[in-house]
């Protein structure tokens, strides 16, 4: 009866189509959580150091792994659909929460003991909207509420070591001590969690829609590109700086770069490993959900933010006035520079070998060029080091296309036909539409 009632006033849950699309609501949802990425790189950027730079990565971690437990609730209950978006503007406002927390969730309790707690409870809050919106979708599924309570474990954990670290910390008195046990205790978090992934395995859940699946994440990581690109722009104060010459070349090159690496995935290998998974079914295709896209876009991710520390600490130096141009990079800008682009291409190559089988030697190539070209772009001017980058990303564009001409071109014909085929059937169906009604004589 309580049941009934309840389901009652929550209305139904919408289910996921397999040939489901990504609606408006779950991008809005994704502009407010790839602003935890921009408060991420503007906290690292003010003082970057080993470890500042390991903080960074901990809450990219953790943050990511409520990206795939959104994910996932995403699979099974449409986000924009009835009751949904009510809580999903709860969790909405405990991540944006949990964002402006994130540059006080690794301060000293002395410092600032608020911090640490509003970030460990408002990532407490988004993980039991998730938790409330799955047992409603899958309440008529014991397959399904199985499968959830072998994560229940992690989530409690989680939750329990998150608050240990807002709290326990506050007890020590030598503050190095202190800062061991927080950073241990987050450390342990991501272990958790990405274990459980693994320990549980594929079975009891699905993917409905291969394509609801590989858009959904095809967003995010594009969105987190353009994030890059303004965190580039504001934190490098090129807004608060008269236009020259050599601001407007690095704000170009920056542009360039970004685009080359935008195409690295998203000519090719996205649209291969998207019609890869179409073609793979149940568990097979739940456990390369989860290794290509849940848990290989994370190297991306954080090779995008390292790169636009770098790229920023590089145009800021290039933009001031009082920095001659022909002085060299300062501090580890391209060390950061390089070794986000190795990340984001290695994660990109892992993410390739796990979908489509296969390995690009090229690409192999233009890694081991931009480790060798580390130490050369530390001797170079800002504008030079930048300039250097961008013609081994743009080369690594050109020798592609140059090689894998047919290759290339067989994919982009079947997603066209794909598509086309797709539009048509859409077009049909909406033809009813503009057929006169039973009772209403045709002109």
């Amino acid at each position: 009866m309580g049941g009934t009632r309840g389901r009652g006033w929550l209305g139904p849950a919408v289910a996921v189509a397999p040939g489901a699309r990504v609606d408006r609501f779950e991008v809005f949802f994704d502009l407010v959580f790839v602003f935890s990425f921009f408060i991420i790189t503007r906290a690292t950027a003010l003082n970057i150091n080993g470890t500042n730079l390991l903080h960074a990565l901990l809450v990219l971690a953790v943050l990511w792994w409520s990206w795939v437990v959104h994910s996932v609730v995403a699979t099974r209950v449409r986000l924009g659909e009835g009751f949904v978006p009510v809580l999903m503007v709860a969790g909405m406002a405990a991540l944006f929460t949990f964002a402006l927390a994130l540059p006080q969730a690794f301060r000293d309790a002395g410092e600032n003991a608020a911090g640490p707690m509003v970030a460990a409870g408002s990532y407490v809050v988004i993980r039991l909207v998730h938790l409330a919106l799955y047992l409603h979708a899958v309440r008529d599924s014991p397959n399904e509420r199985r499968q959830l309570s072998r994560f229940a474990p992690e989530l409690a954990l989680s939750t329990v070591l998150l608050l240990g670290a807002a709290l326990i910390p506050a007890q020590i008195d030598d503050s190095g001590r202190a800062s061991m046990v927080r950073d241990g205790l987050w450390a342990t978090v991501v272990v958790l969690q990405y274990g459980t992934g693994l320990i549980a395995g594929t079975w009891g859940w699905g993917v409905t829609s291969a394509e609801h699946w590989t858009e959904r994440y095809d967003l995010i990581l594009i969105i987190a590109l353009g994030e890059s690109v303004i965190s580039v722009g504001v934190g490098s104060n090129l807004l608060g700086q008269p236009p020259s010459w050599p601001a407007v070349a690095a704000a170009v090159l920056g542009i360039v770069f970004t685009a080359a690496l935008w195409w690295a995935h998203y000519d090719w290998v996205g649209p291969a490993a998207r019609i890869a998974l179409h073609a793979t079914q149940g568990r097979p295709r739940v456990a390369m959900a989860r290794d290509a896209y849940a848990y290989l876009y994370l190297p991306m991710i954080a090779g995008i933010i390292l790169f636009a520390l770098g790229a920023e600490g590089i145009v800021h130096q290039i933009a001031d006035p009082h920095i001659p141009l022909a002085e060299r990079s300062h501090g580890p800008s391209a060390a950061l520079l390089f070794g986000g682009v190795i990340c984001y291409l290695c994660g990109n190559m892992l993410f390739q070998l796990r979908t489509l089988h296969t390995l690009s030697w090229i690409r192999v190539g233009t890694v081991l060029l931009l480790a060798g070209s580390i130490p050369v772009g530390a001797r170079l001017p800002g504008l030079a080091t930048l300039t250097l980058l961008t013609v081994i990303c743009v080369g690594l564009v050109v020798v592609e296309v140059a090689t894998m001409g047919e290759a290339r071109r067989a994919l982009h014909e079947l997603v066209f036909a794909e598509r086309t085929t797709h539009e048509a059937s859409e077009a049909a169906y909406r033809a009813r539409w503009h057929e006169p009604a039973p009772d209403e004589p045709s002109t």
